[in-house]
């Protein structure tokens, strides 16, 4: 490019002949031009009484004259070859100039979409990051929140079985001091001096079982043999107790042998 720059001021100035043949094509061209300009200031214009018509008149004119300049052959302005070489080098020079801004504009849009690409590519790595931060906290969250809920379940479920235990703990209190107050062993109440009859009692109370020891025996059957839930009858059970648990339906008899009962079933 400096090179065609350097020989374009080196060959700016042309020899005398040069000149001289470029100024008289000059008076030449300038010389036609003020005759068709004099030509077109002298003719008068057609006078048409539709005009429409006249536009179209106008535009066929324009339309052939362009065909014949379209199959007319150019020719050069000067035969003089220094003058074409000059003008060549000019035309060259102002297309080099036009090549560079294109160029220049490219290198800039190449450079902006090379810094958008750079920074897209920045942009892409942080949200990957903070996706692949953001799916190991949801995993940790997910095992955190698998962990507490078994402990929580499991927690909950001790809580729950002691709490049944505390409670069923202080039913059978309640049912024991109930049963010791309202329904105690049988005893002799008499006021006699009878030693016979006193040690007859004292035996009496020391073999019967309690009201409360009957119910038990009879729950731990049915809890621990539900498939045999009876309980046989023998001389430690007080049969008036054993009456009023029946009587009462708390209890039911053997089906085939009186002398055993079991708990009934309470829904």
């Amino acid at each position: 490019m400096a090179e065609v720059k350097l020989g374009g001021q080196e060959a700016a100035e042309l020899s005398e002949a040069a000149r001289s043949e470029l100024f008289d094509l000059c008076e030449d061209q300038f010389a036609q031009l003020e005759k068709l300009q004099n030509e077109i200031i002298l003719c008068e214009p057609d006078f048409c009484e539709n005009p429409q018509e006249q536009s179209v008149n106008r535009l066929m004119a324009t339309e052939a004259e362009l065909k014949q300049w379209l199959t007319v052959e150019p020719k050069l302005l000067a035969a003089n070859s220094e003058v074409l070489l000059q003008a060549g080098k000019e035309e060259m020079l102002k297309l080099c100039s036009e090549l560079e801004m294109i160029v220049s504009c490219y290198e800039a849009k190449r450079d902006k979409l090379r810094e958008t690409k750079e920074l897209e590519q920045k942009w892409l790595e942080e949200k990957t990051q903070a996706l692949m931060a953001a799916s190991d906290h949801v995993e940790r969250l997910k095992m955190e929140k698998e962990k507490l809920s078994e402990h929580s379940v499991l927690q909950d479920t001790k809580e729950k079985i002691h709490k049944m235990k505390v409670y069923g703990e202080r039913l059978m209190e309640a049912l024991g001091d109930i049963l010791e107050n309202h329904i105690p062993l049988p005893q002799d109440k008499s006021n006699t001096n009878n030693k016979k009859k006193k040690n007859v009692t004292q035996e009496l109370d020391e073999d019967l079982i309690s009201l409360n020891e009957i119910l038990e025996l009879l729950m731990n059957k049915v809890l621990n043999t539900p498939h045999d839930p009876y309980v046989t009858i023998d001389s430690t059970f007080w049969p008036p107790y054993i009456e009023m648990l029946l009587r009462y339906g708390i209890a039911v008899r053997h089906q085939e042998n009186n002398f055993k009962i079991r708990l009934e079933t309470f829904y």
